[in-house]
């Protein structure tokens, strides 16, 4: 009786290897195919951009370049900024996306202690791709994946070279800046000095301020005190250009003295238009907007690793008040 069972058992089990072969073979011979898996690329990427300031004319391209880059792309973008540049509500921003745990961050640059630890510390927990716009932070000190704008010392060097050729090799140059010196301005101020301490006779005069137009205007109410033979003005935040003018316009006409300054700035395209400086340095905010949206989408989807730790630098020329509208 027991050896019947074992036969039985044997048998049995020679049946089930029989049919489980069978099935296993007719699944490969067939055109039935296992399931793609779901493709993680294809899923839309949160992107935010944000900026201190908006409702700006620099700011505006590059707003909408991103956006477009973005529609193309597939990706959600959303824009936060704040009028004036308000730093403290500048840098809420920057924690909120962060704790919302969006999958990118596109940021304007911010040379501060609090902008590192939120970069370098928060978003790294979190591990949220970080590419600074226009205004950069060097990497060791946030972190970011990459940059995104202008060779700001290219940029300064340039403004130095236009005003040598109008101004000539001998003169008095008064360049203001804040304060509070960021890595941006650092980079165009050396690009600037570096040039113009090649010429003996021109002197350079300094003038701090902050991003407040009253301060701004009492700096220049000093510096004109101090220079009173001033040839020059350079304004390294273009945020200061207007109010700076508009107080050297209410002791001289503006036109004698030579006057620069960057294109992101609200008023600087509108004071080069009137004639009222002499030159401004024109950027690309709109290719700053297209290429972030892209190297920041590409880096999400494993397509470009590691970014380019120096930057991504887009063009920068000199625009005079004569080539202006």
């Amino acid at each position: 009786m027991r050896k019947l069972s074992i036969f039985l058992l044997i048998i049995l089990y020679i049946i089930l290897c029989y049919f489980t072969s069978v099935s296993a073979l007719s699944v490969f011979q067939s055109d039935w195919e296992l399931p793609e898996a779901i493709d993680q690329q294809q899923s839309e990427y949160r992107l935010v951009l944000i900026t201190q300031d908006i409702d700006t004319p620099f700011w505006d391209a590059v707003g909408r370049a991103a956006l477009d880059e973005a529609k193309k792309l597939g990706v959600s973008l959303e824009i936060w900024g704040n009028y004036g540049s308000h730093r403290e509500d500048f840098l809420t921003n920057l924690e909120v996306a962060i704790q919302s745990k969006v999958d990118g961050i596109i940021v304007q640059g911010l040379d501060s202690k609090e902008f590192k630890e939120l970069t370098k510390v928060k978003a790294s927990f979190y591990g949220i791709p970080i590419i600074t716009i226009a205004n950069d932070v060097p990497m060791a000190e946030s972190l970011r994946r990459t940059y995104v704008g202008s060779d700001q010392y290219k940029a300064g060097r340039m403004i130095a070279e236009q005003l040598i050729t109008d101004m000539g090799t001998a003169g008095k140059v008064v360049i203001m800046f804040n304060d509070e010196l960021e890595y941006y301005q650092e980079q165009r101020l050396a690009g600037m000095e570096d040039l113009l301490k090649q010429y003996s006779n021109i002197l350079i005069e300094h003038a701090k301020t902050s991003n407040k137009r009253d301060e701004v205007i009492t700096s220049t109410q000093d510096i004109l005190n101090k220079v009173t033979d001033a040839d020059a003005f350079i304004a390294v935040n273009a945020n200061t250009i207007g109010a700076m003018v508009q107080e050297i316009g209410k002791r001289y006409q503006v036109s004698p003295f030579y006057i620069y300054t960057f294109d992101d700035g609200p008023e600087a395209i509108p004071l080069l238009e009137k004639r009222m400086i002499d030159g401004v340095l024109r950027q690309s905010p709109e290719i700053m907007g297209r290429k972030s949206v892209e190297l920041m989408t590409d880096w999400l989807k494993g397509e470009t690793i590691p970014l380019d730790s120096d930057g991504y630098l887009t063009e920068i020329h000199i625009m005079k008040a004569t080539d202006a509208p």
